[in-house]
């Protein structure tokens, strides 16, 4: 039906998401400029989907560097702009480093090294679809399921099938899930407007809901796990998501529900020893302080736009990989 990116032609495909669900319109990227101006207007994002755009930039700065007769000094300046371009996802950071260290043996073995991550993304999310719906079906005896995830977590946000929202999709096609809860997830109302898309596509029934009425929906008994991504998990298990995570983990603590964290095994930070050391991205204040380039606040008021918070290892039931559950969030 769709996808979120591809190399095709010496060339990245990419899904420009800020124009769904309006419209389904792709980018064409053949310069690093161009990559990281889709990665920071957020065209392209979700941690598993930046690390194969990072690891893709790689291959696309090494062509750029033939055309522009750059020296190694500035191919590695490129390189490291596109490395940094989100300080909290580290899946970015991650595809880049994967990739890096093959620059002197060629642009066909950086690309083959850049598909095989993306192709590796595609089976782990799977996997982990399948170990957190075998889970879910262990701890959560009442049937069918009800849902309740933020941000997007699907096919949007990976290279193929989804993290959070690809386990959804393996409960849904287990015909155990009732419906979905999916918060709008303000400021850039990714869960309104890419979630549900998403789940419309695949016709899994949903509600959406504002971010603030999230916390009562659960306390009412409405809902009865809770699934996010993650762009960081530290090795004490703190994991950093969109803002607006952090809340949700305290009411499903408080409600007795299970609240898990989705991600690959290359978003565990293991140098990372807890949240605190997480850099929490500061996103333009505009985007609070306007909708759809109108203002809707005073002139004299001032925006506070984090990007993301940090759930501590405590509130969360599990985060589940690939390879396995880590239960209570123990990654080491």
């Amino acid at each position: 039906m769709f996808f979120t990116l591809k190399w095709e032609a010496n060339k990245l495909t990419l899904l420009d998401q800020t124009k769904l669900p309006a419209s389904l319109e792709y980018l064409e990227i053949i310069s690093v400029a161009a990559l990281i101006d889709a990665i920071k207007k957020l065209a392209v994002r979700g941690a598993p989907a930046l690390g194969a755009a990072g690891a893709y930039g790689v291959a696309i700065a090494l062509l750029e560097q033939k055309k522009e007769n750059w020296n190694k000094a500035q191919l590695l300046e490129k390189i490291d702009e596109i490395r940094n371009a989100r300080p909290t996802a580290v899946n970015l950071a991650w595809g880049v480093d994967q990739v890096a260290p093959l620059i002197d043996e060629g642009f066909e073995k950086v690309l083959a090294k850049a598909n095989s991550i993306a192709e590796a993304d595609s089976k782990a999310n799977r996997q982990m679809a399948k170990l957190a719906a075998d889970w879910i079906e262990k701890q959560v005896s009442k049937r069918p399921i009800r849902a309740l995830t933020h941000c997007n977590t699907g096919t949007l946000a990976t290279t193929d099938w989804g993290t959070a929202l690809g386990v959804i999709r393996e409960l849904f096609n287990r015909k155990v899930l009732s419906e979905v809860f999916a918060d709008e997830t303000r400021p850039l109302l990714q869960g309104a407007r890419l979630t549900a898309w998403e789940l419309s596509q695949y016709e899994i029934p949903h509600y959406v809901l504002a971010d603030g009425a999230a916390a009562s929906t659960i306390a009412r008994g409405e809902v009865d796990v809770v699934l996010i991504g993650a762009d960081r998990i530290a090795a004490n298990g703190d994991s950093a998501n969109k803002i607006g995570s952090y809340p949700l983990a305290l009411a499903a603590k408080r409600a007795g529900i299970p609240f898990l964290v989705i991600a690959p095994e290359s978003t565990i930070d293991r140098n990372c020893p807890s949240g605190a050391q997480i850099e929490i991205e500061m996103r333009n204040e505009n985007e609070v302080l306007e909708l759809n380039g109108i203002r809707i606040a005073p002139k004299a008021s001032r925006g506070y736009n984090p990007a993301f918070d940090v759930t501590p290892h405590d509130l969360i039931s599990a985060v589940v990989s690939e390879n396995q559950v880590y239960e209570g969030a123990k990654i080491i």
